[in-house]
C-alpha cells in the first residue's frame, strides 16, 4: 500500500487483504477494510507495564530437521509482527516487523473467542448469564436449526453438535456464504444481501449430539455474542469495553467488525495492540484481578483451568494441531495440562496469547503467517513457549 494510490498489484482489499503477503498491511488496518465498531479505553486508568528487558539471545529453540533457532529466528520463522513477553507483570521482551509499532492495533482472529470467554465470566457472575440455559430460550431465532438443545455452556466449549466445515482455504460451501455475512469476503453479482443472524438459518445440519466430542465451528462464538446482547440488553462492543477493556486498564482502545447490521464478529474479529493482550493475559494470571479491583470472577478462571473434557478434546477436531498433547477446552480457552497448566487463546495466521499462571509468563504473539493453520509453525511455536517458560523460571531463580 505505499503510493498515492498504491500500484494495482499492491492494493490490500476485502478480496486479498487475509493473503499472504497482502495481510501484512491488512491485519494491521482491518477498520480500513471492514466496517467496526469501537471498544474505547479510559487513558486516566491505564495499568502501567514495567519494562526489565532480558537478552533472549540465549534461548535455543528446536525445530524439525534437527535445527536449532535463536529467537529472532524464530520469531522471522513465524511470521511474527509483534510480540510482549511479560514475566512478574513486566516487559521482558518486546519486538515489533512488518511496520507496527507499540500502539498498532493487529486483528486476533480466534483469541477473539477467548476474550468473549472473560466477557461470558463476568456476565456469570453478575448472574446476567446462566450457562446451562437453552441457547433457544434467549434466540428463539435459532429454534429451527441444529442449535435447538444446545446450552449456553456447549457453546462455550465447542460440543454443539452443529454441521460446519470449518475449511479455512475452501473457495466455496458455508464458509464462504459465513464470510460474505459477516463483511469479510466481498459480495458477488446476484449476491443476496445476508448477516450474522440471518445466516444461522442455513445451519440446519447435525454432527451428533450437544455435549459430545469437542466440535470446533466458529459460529457458535458469534451465537454466543448474539446471546450476550440479548441477555443484556446492550451492544456487545459496549459491555466489552465497560467490562474488561476499561477495568483491565487498556492503553488503547481496541474495535471489533461488523456485518452490515452491526452484529460483531465476535468468533475472530477484535484487533488490539500487542501490549493490551499481554494485558489480558496479565488479568488471567492475577486471577482476574487488577490490583484490588475484581474484573473478572476468579472461580470463572479456576474453572477454566480445572474443568474441560479431555476425552472430548481427543475426540474432536482440532486435537490433531497439537499431537499427544494433553489439552482441554474450556470457555474459549485451550488449557495444555502439566505441572504448571498452559492457558491459550489461538487464531489462524498465528495469533497466541499463552499465559502460565504458575510462573506468572504472559507471551502475547501476533503474526501474519500466510496459511490459516499451519501445523510445523503450531509445533514450532509450542516449543518456543516452552522453552521461554523453562528460560524464565530458571532466570527468576
Amino acid at each position: 500500500m505505499r503510493g498515492f494510490p498504491p500500484a494495482p498489484d499492491e492494493q490490500v482489499t476485502l478480496e486479498n487483504w487475509r493473503k499472504s503477503p497482502f495481510n501484512r498491511w491488512g491485519f494491521q488496518h482491518v477498520r480500513e477494510l471492514v466496517p467496526s465498531a469501537d471498544i474505547p479505553n479510559d487513558p486516566a486508568a491505564v495499568w502501567q507495564l514495567p519494562s526489565d528487558v532480558i537478552d533472549m539471545d540465549a534461548l535455543a529453540i528446536p525445530a524439525d530437521g534437527g535445527r536449532v533457532l535463536a529467537f529472532d529466528e524464530f520469531l522471522h520463522e513465524t511470521d511474527t509482527d509483534g510480540i510482549v513477553i511479560l514475566h512478574r507483570g513486566r516487559i521482558v521482551c518486546e519486538r515489533y516487523a512488518s511496520g507496527m509499532a507499540d500502539d498498532t492495533p493487529h486483528i486476533l482472529m480466534s483469541i477473539s473467542k477467548s476474550l468473549l470467554g472473560l466477557l461470558a465470566g463476568v456476565l456469570v457472575g453478575r448472574a446476567l448469564l446462566k450457562p446451562d440455559r437453552p441457547v433457544s430460550d434467549l434466540v428463539p431465532e435459532i429454534a429451527a436449526t441444529a442449535y435447538r438443545g444446545a446450552t449456553v455452556r456447549d457453546l462455550l466449549d465447542m460440543r454443539a453438535g452443529v454441521a460446519f466445515p470449518e475449511d479455512y482455504l475452501a473457495t466455496s460451501g458455508p464458509i464462504i456464504a459465513y464470510r460474505k455475512a459477516m463483511n469479510w469476503n466481498p459480495r458477488e453479482p446476484g449476491d443476496p444481501l445476508t448477516d450474522l443472524r440471518s445466516f444461522y438459518r442455513e445451519m440446519t445440519e447435525a454432527v451428533g449430539p450437544h455435549g459430545g466430542p469437542m466440535n470446533y465451528v466458529s459460529p457458535n462464538t458469534d451465537l454466543l455474542g448474539w446471546i450476550i446482547e440479548r441477555a443484556t440488553g446492550r451492544r456487545y462492543a459496549d459491555l466489552m469495553s465497560e467490562l474488561l477493556w476499561q477495568p483491565m486498564g487498556a492503553a488503547r482502545s481496541a474495535y471489533i467488525t461488523v456485518d452490515r447490521l452491526g452484529a460483531p464478529r465476535c468468533a475472530g474479529g477484535m484487533c488490539a495492540t500487542v501490549r493490551d493482550l499481554a494485558r489480558v493475559g496479565q488479568l488471567v494470571v492475577d486471577a482476574g484481578a487488577r490490583g484490588r479491583t475484581h474484573i473478572v470472577p476468579a472461580a470463572w478462571i479456576d474453572d477454566m483451568i480445572d474443568n474441560g473434557d479431555a476425552a472430548a478434546w481427543a475426540a474432536g477436531n482440532f486435537a490433531r494441531y497439537y499431537p499427544g498433547a494433553p489439552m482441554r477446552y474450556r470457555s474459549q480457552w485451550y488449557v495444555e495440562d502439566g505441572a504448571a497448566p498452559l492457558l491459550f487463546g489461538m487464531g489462524i495466521h498465528g495469533q497466541n496469547l499463552f499465559v502460565d499462571r504458575a510462573e506468572q509468563i504472559v507471551v502475547a504473539k501476533v503474526s501474519s503467517q500466510a496459511l490459516p493453520l499451519d501445523p510445523d509453525r503450531i509445533t514450532l511455536t509450542m516449543r518456543a513457549v516452552a522453552r521461554i517458560r523453562e528460560f524464565l523460571a530458571k532466570a527468576a531463580r
